[in-house]
C-alpha cells in the first residue's frame, strides 16, 4: 500500500465510531467489499448491516475494503494492490472477499477491485486457497446473472435470513480442506437463498433467448427461493458504524419497514421484499434512543416509511427528545397537517415527492394510486406547514409515453409553483421547486420487466424539453440523469451471463462502453430495447422471490392490455 492511501485509511478509522477490531489468526476472514468510495458505502444501511452480521459470529472476522478516491486506471489494471481498511491485509490474503451490491452501475468497480486485489476476473480461475468471492444485496438478488461468471456464489434475498447459516457452513468446512467445488457443491444443497451459478447450465435459442436453465445434477434446487424475515423485530437494523466522513453524516439511519402495500408496476424493492413489514414503536424507540446517544439527527429509512402505522407517534418521539427527523421520500395521500408540523418540527426544510407522471394516465398505468389532486393538497399542505422547498421526482421514457405526458409535467410543476406563490403572498417567501427528472428503467420482478428502455435519443429530447420549459425561470430548478446512461443500467438490469463478456472487456479497456460494444460480437440491444413475450424465460428467472411470476403477467397485462 502506498504511503498516501495509507494515510487516507488511518484517517478514516480515526474518526470512526463502532468500527470492530479482531485479531488475526483466531477466526475465518472475510473481507466485506463496496465496490463504490467509502463516503457512499458507509452511509449504505445494508452494507453496515452485513457488516454487522459477520463481525457478531465469534468464529469470523469482518474487514472492510472499498474503490479507492481515483480508483482508475493504476487499479484497474493492476498496479497498485488493493488492500483492507482496518489490518492492510491484500485482499488474496483473506478466506472470503464479499461483496454488498446495491446498484447495477457498480459492476465495472467490481472487476477492478477483483483485478486490483490480486485476483482472477473469472471464478473458474480460481485456485484452492484462493478467497471464495461471494455478493449479495438488492441487485443481486433482481438479477446477477450479468456477474455470473466472476463470482463463485451469490447469496440471493435478505441478509439476516441467509448470511448466518452460510457462516456458520463456512467457518466448519473451509478450514477442513474441502475443495472449492466441493463446498461450493454443498452450500447450494443446503443453505436456501445460494445460487452458485456454476453449477447451472443455460440453454439458448438460436435467435439469442434462453430456452431454459437447470442444475447439473438432480440434487440440486431447480430454483433459488428465498424467505423473508417474518419478524422485523427479531433484529435491529440500524447504523454500527459512524463516520463524519459519510453521506448523509449528520443522520443516524435506521430502518423502520421493508416492503410496501403499494406495489406501484415499476418499483423493484416493493416486489422483491414482499410482504410489506413494519418494525414495531416500542422497537423502534428503543433504536432511536440508542442513536441520539450519537448524532442528533434520527433518518427513518424503508421503502414505505409513510405508511408506517406509528410514524406520527415516532416523529414526535424524536421530536420530544429536542433531535431532528430525516426521511427520504413521502407518499403525496399520506400528507396531512400532523405531519407536516412534525416535519417543520423535525428540522426538516426539503420534503421529496415522487407523483412519477405529470399525466393521471401514465400514474395509472404505473399504479402510483394517486391523483392531482392529491399531489396539489400535498403540497398546499407543505406550503402552509412554511415547507420552504420541494422536490418532485419525475420519470421519463414510461411506456406508451407520448409528448403529451411531457406537457403534463410541465403543466403540473407549474400548477403547483402557482399553488405555492398565492398561498404564501404576503406572508413568507417560498423558495424552490426541483424537478428530478430519472429515466425509466425496466426491472427484473416487476410488472414491467417485459418493457423494453426507451430510445434515449427520445427520452433526451423530452427532458431538455422539460429543462428548457423552465430555463428562465429562478425558482424551478431542473436536473436530470444523463439518459445514455440508463441504457447501461438498463443492459446491466435486463442482461443474462453473455452480458458478462462485455463487462470483461469494458473493464480492459477501461471503462470505455463505446469502444466494448464495437469490439465484441453481443448485441447489447438485444437486452435494452427488445420487447420480451411474458412466456420467454427471463435470465432472472432462475429466482424466487417476492410476488408469484402468475401475480407480475396478470398486471403487466392490466397496465398494457392489447
Amino acid at each position: 500500500m502506498n504511503w498516501k492511501q495509507k494515510k487516507k485509511n488511518d484517517a478514516l478509522l480515526a474518526r470512526e465510531r463502532g468500527a470492530v477490531k479482531k485479531v488475526w489468526g483466531t477466526c475465518l476472514t472475510v473481507c466485506l467489499a463496496y465496490p463504490n468510495l467509502y463516503r457512499i458505502g458507509m452511509a449504505n444501511l445494508g452494507f453496515q448491516t452485513v457488516y454487522k452480521i459477520i463481525n457478531e459470529l465469534p468464529s469470523l472476522l469482518c474487514e472492510r475494503v472499498f474503490l479507492p478516491v481515483g480508483g482508475g486506471a493504476e487499479y484497474a489494471a493492476g498496479a497498485v494492490e488493493l488492500f483492507s481498511l482496518e489490518s492492510r491485509k491484500p485482499l488474496r490474503d483473506f478466506d472470503v472477499l464479499a461483496f454488498s451490491v446495491s446498484f447495477e452501475n457498480d459492476y465495472p468497480a467490481i472487476l477492478k477491485m477483483l483485478d486490483s486485489g490480486g485476483l482472477p476476473l473469472k471464478a473458474k480461475d480460481r485456485a484452492d486457497g484462493q478467497p471464495l468471492v461471494i455478493g449479495g444485496g438488492i441487485a443481486l438478488t433482481l438479477n446477477p446473472e450479468p456477474l455470473a461468471d466472476f463470482f463463485d456464489a451469490f447469496l440471493i434475498g435478505e441478509a439476516e435470513e441467509t448470511l448466518p447459516g452460510f457462516a456458520r457452513m463456512l467457518v466448519e468446512d473451509l478450514p477442513s480442506g474441502i475443495g472449492r467445488e466441493a463446498l461450493l457443491a454443498s452450500l447450494q444443497k443446503k443453505i436456501p437463498g445460494v445460487y452458485v451459478p456454476s453449477l447451472y447450465e443455460v440453454r439458448y435459442f438460436p435467435d439469442g433467448r434462453i430456452r431454459g436453465m437447470s442444475p447439473h445434477t438432480e440434487d440440486l434446487p431447480e430454483k433459488i427461493r428465498t424467505t423473508p424475515v417474518k419478524n422485523m423485530d427479531a433484529f435491529s437494523t440500524t447504523e454500527v458504524v459512524s463516520t463524519p466522513d459519510s453521506e448523509m453524516a449528520d443522520m443516524f439511519l435506521m430502518e423502520v419497514n421493508r416492503g410496501c402495500p403499494h406495489f406501484c408496476r415499476f418499483c423493484a424493492a416493493g416486489h422483491v421484499y414482499a410482504p410489506p413489514r413494519f418494525r414495531s414503536y416500542e422497537k423502534i424507540t428503543q433504536a432511536i434512543d440508542h442513536g441520539l446517544k450519537a448524532k442528533n439527527k434520527i433518518g427513518l429509512i424503508g421503502t414505505a416509511v409513510s405508511d408506517h402505522p406509528d410514524l406520527v407517534k415516532i416523529c414526535q418521539y424524536i421530536i420530544d427528545r429536542g433531535a431532528q427527523v430525516g426521511i427520504g421520500s413521502l407518499r403525496l395521500d399520506k400528507m396531512d397537517g400532523s405531519i407536516v408540523e412534525l416535519l417543520k418540527a423535525g428540522g426538516i426544510e426539503t420534503v421529496a415527492l415522487a407523483p412519477e407522471a405529470g399525466s393521471q394516465r401514465l400514474r395509472d398505468l404505473l399504479r402510483k394510486g394517486i391523483t392531482e389532486e392529491d399531489i396539489l393538497q400535498a403540497a398546499r399542505c407543505l406550503i402552509d406547514g412554511d415547507i420552504a422547498n420541494l422536490r418532485l421526482y419525475f420519470m421519463v421514457g414510461l411506456p406508451t409515453e407520448k409528448d403529451e405526458d411531457i406537457d403534463a409535467v410541465i403543466d403540473l410543476a407549474k400548477t403547483i409553483q402557482h399553488t405555492a406563490l398565492a398561498r404564501t403572498k404576503g406572508k413568507r417567501k417560498f423558495r424552490r421547486i426541483t424537478l428530478s427528472m430519472n429515466p425509466f428503467i425496466p426491472k427484473p420482478h416487476t410488472p414491467l420487466q417485459w418493457c423494453p428502455l426507451a430510445d434515449v435519443q427520445d427520452v433526451g429530447r423530452r427532458m431538455k424539453k422539460i429543462a428548457h420549459a423552465f430555463r428562465a425561470d429562478k425558482q424551478i430548478n431542473v436536473i436530470a440523469d444523463v439518459p445514455k446512461w440508463s441504457y447501461v443500467q438498463a443492459l446491466l438490469s435486463l442482461g443474462d451471463r453473455r452480458v458478462g463478456e462485455i463487462l470483461a472487456v469494458v473493464h480492459r479497456l477501461n471503462g470505455n462502453w463505446v469502444r466494448a460494444f464495437k469490439e465484441v460480437t453481443i448485441n447489447p440491444d438485444f437486452y435494452v430495447y427488445r420487447q420480451k413475450d411474458v412466456n420467454e424465460f427471463l435470465p432472472w428467472d432462475i429466482i424466487e422471490v417476492g410476488v408469484p411470476q402468475k401475480a407480475l403477467i396478470k398486471e403487466y397485462k392490466k397496465a398494457l392490455p392489447d
